[in-house]
């Protein structure tokens, strides 16, 4: 009996530049997936995490995840290139610190910023890829999200929302892209990356002694989990997995 060859897995990751972007490339990498690593503005970041990525057929594509027509660019390239896609990873993100009583402070135009990316442009992402998706094997959306959107505890309050609404577009494509395609999503607590590093120890110390396991995410952390979902929870989806150390219980 002659058995087809098995299909090179594909993975694609948007703000795969980043902290956390970056590790979830090397830890898909490291796993046998050949990685798109998406980024939007910082190049040379991107070519280091490309460098960085164990042996495989990887590559780089700049797009923004709010202009859907360098989307479908992106999934041109990745039909071409591939032909197929297995995980999907909505990791890009933005916010900005703004205390949740100064109404103020929080601008329209960062409201619709970070509306436009956290959550338009995870659905944008999805709309893209969905074809791409139906051609993979066992194939999942990963959509990173925050406790932020369960607590209202965040960096703003639009920040909150965005990440509310990425957990409900998980639910509703859930069942809807049920059973072709998986849909998930990853809701950290605090992550020791650019942003959290960028504030005070104390601050960070507090949080710490907040969270009942004593510590904050690493990138590793959430990037480990992403993979799970991808490989070991294959019967999930439109769920959200924490992987916050257990701080909601305080």
């Amino acid at each position: 009996m002659v058995v087809a060859p098995k299909q090179q897995k594909t993975a694609l990751v948007t703000g795969g530049s980043g902290g956390i972007g970056a590790e979830i490339c090397r830890h898909l990498a490291a796993a046998g997936y050949n990685v798109v690593v998406n980024y939007n503005t910082n190049a040379s970041k991107a070519e280091a995490v490309l460098k960085s990525l164990a042996a495989g057929q990887h590559a780089l594509f700049q797009a923004s995840v709010v202009d859907s027509q360098q989307l479908a660019q992106m999934a041109a390239f990745v039909q071409e290139r591939f032909g197929h896609l297995d995980i999907l990873v909505n990791n890009s993100g933005i916010t900005k610190p703004v205390p949740h009583h100064d109404l103020a402070g929080l601008e329209d135009d960062w409201i619709d910023k970070i509306m436009q990316v956290n959550f338009r442009g995870a659905f944008a992402c999805i709309r893209a890829m969905l074809p791409l998706l139906k051609q993979g094997q066992n194939p999942v959306i990963v959509n990173i999200s925050s406790i932020a959107g369960r607590t209202g505890v965040g960096s703003n309050v639009a920040y909150c929302a965005s990440k509310a609404a990425i957990d409900s577009l998980t639910r509703s494509l859930g069942r809807a892209l049920a059973p072709a395609v998986r849909v998930v999503s990853l809701s950290p607590g605090w992550v020791l990356g650019e942003y959290a590093q960028a504030l005070p120890e104390s601050y960070l110390e507090e949080q710490k002694s907040k969270t009942p396991l004593g510590r904050i995410a690493m990138a590793d952390d959430v990037a480990k989990a992403v993979l799970a979902i991808a490989e070991s929870f294959t019967f999930s989806t439109g769920c959200v997995f924490p992987v916050d150390g257990g701080r909601p219980l305080n």
